[in-house]
């Protein structure tokens, strides 16, 4: 029903800086909240940051909060994620995610990207 599709991923110095982007398609409605999340080499996948469609309302994890920052472009159907400052701690498979609620659940989220990997060095 929907597909997303996440683009952006790379390999970057610390301190640098990367811009994902996610496209969804197939028809929207009933998805009030998009979502990126994060999954480091050997760890669970955690929640980054939300933005509610309807209202624009955002969350953002402690870890990424003033560095990251969530936009979406309802015309265009695409959400975004600028990523500055960015930290080795950072490196990790990034999915965007789609669902009818915001959560800190991976699996209240009923649609995900394939996922695109972040690389930051040291």
């Amino acid at each position: 029903q929907v597909q997303l599709v996440e683009f952006g991923g790379g390999s970057v110095q610390y301190g640098g800086s990367l811009r994902l982007s996610c496209s969804a398609s197939g028809g929207t409605r009933g998805i009030n909240c998009m979502a990126w999340f994060r999954q480091p080499p050997g760890k669970e996948r955690e929640v980054v940051a939300e933005i509610h469609t309807g209202t624009g309302n955002t969350y953002y994890t402690d870890s990424v909060k003033g560095r990251f920052t969530i936009s979406q472009d309802n015309a265009k159907n695409t959400v975004s994620l600028q990523m500055n400052s960015l930290k080795p701690e950072d490196t990790a498979l990034y999915y965007c995610a789609a669902g009818p609620t915001c959560s800190v659940r991976g699996t209240d989220f009923g649609y995900w990207g394939q996922g695109t990997q972040v690389t930051v060095s040291s």
